[in-house]
């Protein structure tokens, strides 16, 4: 295990585990989007808890690896849903939102992969 994969994979905790708090506290500049997505306001204690659960998976795989790797693969999967929710609500501008989450999730992932 290197030093780039555990700063990379802590890095990557932080940004999603923020990101599940900003759902669980139910933020403006959260729900806002959600609604203009389209996204039921049902699916938000779900959606916080599989980023909160991919979050703790990473920080779990930086000493179990395959839990590291599973969480990865779920939050890439779960981010795509992201981009693929924003392209099918036609708000293109806001596609880079989610890739700032998703990409340290990748880094983690690959360098994960890689050890």
């Amino acid at each position: 295990m290197s030093t780039a994969h555990v700063v990379v994979t802590v890095l990557a905790a932080v940004m999603v585990g923020f990101s599940a708090a900003s759902v669980f506290l139910r933020s403006q500049w959260v729900m806002q989007p959600m609604a203009d997505y389209g996204v039921p306001l049902s699916w938000l204690p779900w959606l916080g808890a599989a980023k909160a659960a991919g979050a703790a998976g990473l920080l779990v795989g930086v000493f179990v690896p395959f839990v590291g790797v599973a969480a990865g693969i779920g939050l890439v999967l779960y981010f795509t849903g992201a981009v693929v929710t924003v392209i099918r609500a036609r708000w293109y501008a806001h596609i880079p939102f989610p890739l700032v989450y998703a990409a340290p999730v990748v880094g983690a992932l690959v360098l994960g992969l890689a050890a």
